[in-house]
């Protein structure tokens, strides 16, 4: 983790350096489009701040997590004037944001009260930490980084339509083959993710029956508790490393449309991972905790880069 979250950061300088340096910039409409799901996001997050302090469900902005993006994205198209570029990328993170909040409500994420709904269990874990124990500390976690920190980096890694943004219809740029290949790319891990997360919750379903059965658990496949097969025979997280691959992939929208292979709107989803570099090894260490085969999992199966071989 050291050495991911390390390059990620030496990443992170860099694009901040080299944008700094070459980086155009922003045109009235672009301003326009940041502005304006800027202001979204904020309300979002102070929102999300609200509700789980009324509720004391810390789980509002993840249930945004997924709904968010399209929003954002078909708004910068508005703004734009529906250009092709735009229609494409929104297109794809509106597939993206149906798959993923179809599988977050099956699972018991959404309810008629809305504010309601299942908290991920990771927020309670960590409240049970002896900093974040203390209810100021946990009230400033959860406005920085729950709610004001996560808001904003949803509306960030959908940044990169922004650059796509032309101020006439005369200065579009033509769809080229990076248009196309960021197309298939994001469709591609669309897709592996949900392979992914449909293997683990038919593995989780039927865990589930199984435990309720004459021999709960006691042999075959769901003894260990955590599936192992399929793609998560191929690493650990084949779910995350896409989501990951989405966004990275939806930045080379950008590079179609400026010509530039680095610019500011990479730190999105360079932050993302850097986020899932976090979120992914606290996971580890519950899992660890709960599953003693888990360790061995670790050691034979790559995190995020699925092994080919």
């Amino acid at each position: 983790m050291k050495v991911a979250a390390s390059f990620l950061l030496i990443a992170i300088a860099v694009v901040i350096y080299v944008s700094n340096r070459v980086d155009q910039p922003l045109t009235p409409k672009q301003w326009e489009a940041l502005s304006t799901v800027s202001y979204i996001a904020f309300a979002k997050a102070c929102f999300a701040f609200v509700v789980s302090l009324v509720t004391g469900n810390y789980s509002q902005v993840d249930k945004l997590w997924s709904i968010m993006p399209p929003v954002y994205v078909w708004i910068m198209a508005y703004i734009a004037g529906f250009q092709a570029r735009q229609l494409i990328i929104a297109g794809l993170v509106t597939l993206w944001g149906v798959r993923l909040t179809f599988n977050f409500a099956r699972k018991g994420g959404y309810t008629w009260r809305i504010w309601v709904g299942e908290e991920d269990y990771r927020w309670a874990e960590l409240r049970k930490n002896p900093l974040l124990a203390n209810p100021i500390i946990w009230f400033i976690f959860n406005l920085s980084f729950v709610c004001l920190f996560q808001s904003f980096l949803i509306e960030g890694f959908t940044l990169p339509t922004i650059l796509t943004i032309s101020t006439t219809p005369a200065t579009v740029k033509p769809l080229n083959w990076t248009d196309y290949m960021a197309t298939a790319l994001v469709l591609s891990f669309i897709i592996l993710e949900t392979l992914a997360d449909e293997q683990q919750w038919r593995f989780q379903q039927a865990k589930q029956k199984a435990s309720i059965s004459a021999k709960p658990l006691k042999e075959g496949p769901y003894k260990q508790g955590f599936i192992a097969t399929g793609l998560w025979s191929m690493c650990r997280h084949p779910n995350f490393f896409s989501e990951q691959a989405i966004w990275a992939s939806l930045y080379l929208f950008s590079v179609a449309d400026t010509g530039r292979l680095i610019n500011w709107s990479a730190i999105g989803f360079l932050v993302l991972m850097l986020l899932f570099q976090g979120s992914t090894n606290f996971t580890e260490v519950i899992s660890t905790r709960k599953y003693p085969a888990y360790k061995e999992y670790i050691k034979s199966t790559p995190k995020f880069i699925p092994r080919l071989w």
